[in-house]
């Protein structure tokens, strides 16, 4: 699902042979990060079908609209994707609800992330979703020197 969703979003912004590795990358990098069991990470599914999925961590070092969490408190949902066949069907929508509910039941008070500035549909869905921009912003270089800018979300839990 993420490689899906990541082709239909993000690979149409850079080049063809770039984009077929960034999709080849994202169908096998989760095998690693699960057997790790870093973060949390959940699934969000539809007729029996994952169609979404979220992976969130602490976020310890922080410093952004509301200051360093230190203490633990502020979790980073570093990925949110939904595969295309998802998307509109409210699985995304309940997923985000579970990863809140979970990441609440984990002690932490605030979470944040970030996105493409240039992708209202995932700045809709954060926004539906209770979050607001923080008015931060940065370069994230998705390799290769392929920057793209992003915008963060922050909201309380």
């Amino acid at each position: 699902m993420h490689a899906a969703s990541w082709a239909a979003a993000y690979a149409p912004r850079f080049s063809a042979e770039f984009a077929a590795a960034g999709i080849a990358d994202r169908r096998t990098r989760w095998h690693a990060r699960i057997a790790e069991g870093e973060g949390l990470v959940m699934l969000g599914f539809l007729e029996g079908r994952p169609l979404a999925m979220s992976w969130s961590l602490p976020d310890h070092a922080r410093t952004a609209a509301g200051g360093p969490a230190p203490d633990g408190s502020l979790a980073e949902i570093y990925s949110f994707y939904t595969h295309p066949d998802g998307w509109g069907t409210g699985v995304s929508a309940a997923l985000m609800q579970a990863t809140l509910r979970q990441l609440k039941a984990n002690g932490f008070e605030r979470v944040h992330l970030w996105t493409l500035r240039d992708t209202p549909q995932s700045r809709r869905f954060y926004l539906k979703c209770g979050f607001t921009e923080t008015g931060a912003t940065q370069l994230h270089d998705f390799g290769a020197n392929n920057l793209l800018p992003q915008v963060e979300y922050e909201r309380t839990i």
